[in-house]
């Protein structure tokens, strides 16, 4: 099993973004588990959380931006692909701004962070969507295709074509995520010169400087662009160089550009939401297509987990039996929803019920067609949650478990007389002041039966 990984410890970065040209401090601190990486708008009220998942792209205009009940985040690429390429699972990413500094247009320095507090595993199984098949998307109009294919290992390719004279045909490949801190890490963003002057014009690259962005200079250069040049970078002097880029800059590599397009189909794809086992070839890739390939790749791992029941013995002994469970819950029969407690950690527990005929709710619901109610199913996991939340104070016996929030209930199947129920509850945050936020799923006969998102808290009885 490999474990989950977060940071060791908060460190903070400093610059400028590159469109919005605003300073910011960003803030990498440690996560929960299962928390993936989070964005938090700490110049907010509220300090809202923005997740990076691919639902949340608006815009892939220069870069992959996300918004969130109106919040920003705009660039968000180069810190995700360092994450990824760090081997790190749970990260809050916390901004003073809505772009993150942008540094030398690369990943090199959010690298260098995570490598200067470390990395350490947590206590839960890391989640890994495994590519069965070949699954793809094309950008008809540009002719853009990403395909991923099975793999022993997560692999990326990129083929790029420019149809340009000073910068044509590139490809890149990493072969491990363990390269990528020395080959792709440091590779820069870059824009050509026709792209630069259209920017500048509408006000944006308002952080760009000679040492953050490679500029190809693919037209010739009018004394008007020359002196506009000149302003937004601050220089009193700007020459090309003989292979065809701006000078005060030298490249890092002949590909650079396509391994920065291969760095951004990384930072991209993390908004899947869970690594990938497989291999992505990137033709003429781009923000655009690479946000749309992560959007269907997660509609396809969220249905692969739905359907992924979790196997559990039911002969060996359970880690609470019914008596237990009515020590910590105030529930009885015919209320008592819940017969077993198979499976608990800080972060999710796993209950049981017999669904039998002689249920009470089965008298009336329905007289000839037995069906379990949806709601009572809600319950059941909303008592196998209390189970939970209960074990994180040592007198749960002096607590009241009440609901706070219950959101999208989808109901899959029918329960009935003779079924087994599971339940599995995973926290979605941790426990706060008795406030557990928890995902929630119902299983029978090898299917999802029901799946809720719940929110409760637990109170003092006084």
């Amino acid at each position: 099993m490999v474990k989950q990984t977060t940071i060791k410890s908060e460190i903070s970065l400093k610059g400028v973004g590159l469109h919005t040209g605003k300073e910011v401090t960003m803030t990498f601190k440690p996560a929960p588990v299962n928390n993936g990486y989070t964005f938090v708008r700490v110049d907010l009220e509220g300090h809202p959380i923005v997740e990076a998942d691919a639902n949340y792209v608006v815009n892939t205009q220069r870069g992959t931006n996300l918004e969130k009940n109106g919040v920003k985040i705009q660039t968000s690429e180069h810190v995700l692909a360092a994450f990824v390429g760090c081997d790190v699972d749970n990260v809050i990413i916390e901004l003073d701004a809505s772009e993150p500094p942008i540094m030398d247009g690369s990943s090199k320095y959010f690298v260098e962070a995570v490598e200067k507090t470390g990395v350490e595993e947590q206590d839960a199984e890391r989640k890994v969507y495994v590519v069965k098949e070949v699954i793809s998307y094309t950008d008809e109009t540009t002719g853009s295709e990403i395909i991923v294919m099975p793999s022993d290992e997560y692999q990326v390719t990129t083929m790029v074509d420019f149809g340009t004279k000073v910068l044509g045909t590139q490809n890149a490949t990493l072969k491990s995520l363990k390269d990528f801190k020395a080959e792709i890490a440091d590779a820069r963003t870059f824009s050509f010169l026709h792209e630069l002057e259209t920017l500048l014009n509408n006000g944006l690259i308002k952080g760009g400087d000679l040492n953050n962005a490679i500029v190809y200079v693919d037209k010739e250069i009018s004394p008007e662009t020359m002196e506009n040049l000149k302003v937004a970078f601050g220089k009193d002097s700007i020459a090309v160089k003989p292979n065809g880029i701006l000078d005060n800059l030298t490249l890092h590599y002949p590909n650079e550009a396509a391994r920065h397009k291969l760095l951004d189909v990384i930072g991209d794809l993390a908004l899947v939401g869970t690594r990938i086992k497989g291999k992505i070839i990137a033709n003429k890739p781009g923000h655009f297509v690479n946000t749309q390939f992560a959007k269907k790749l997660s509609k396809l791992v969220k249905i692969e987990q739905r359907n992924q029941v979790p196997v559990f013995d039911l002969n060996q002994e359970p880690l609470m039996d019914v008596n237990k469970i009515m020590s910590m819950l105030p529930h009885r029969p015919p209320f008592l929803l819940v017969d077993k407690i198979l499976e608990m950690s800080e972060s999710h527990v796993v209950g049981l019920k017999n669904v039998t005929m002689n249920e009470s709710f089965f008298v009336g619901h329905f007289p000839g067609a037995p069906v379990m109610p949806g709601v009572l199913i809600v319950e059941a996991m909303a008592q196998t949650g209390g189970i939970l939340i209960l074990s994180s104070v040592p007198d749960p016996e002096n607590y009241l478990t009440y609901f706070m929030k219950i959101d999208n209930v989808k109901f899959k199947q029918k329960v009935l007389p003779g079924d087994t129920l599971i339940f599995k509850c995973d926290l979605i945050s941790p426990i706060r002041r008795g406030i557990c936020h928890m995902q929630a799923n119902a299983y029978a006969n090898g299917k999802l039966a029901a799946e809720a998102e719940l929110m409760a808290q637990i109170v003092k009885n006084s």
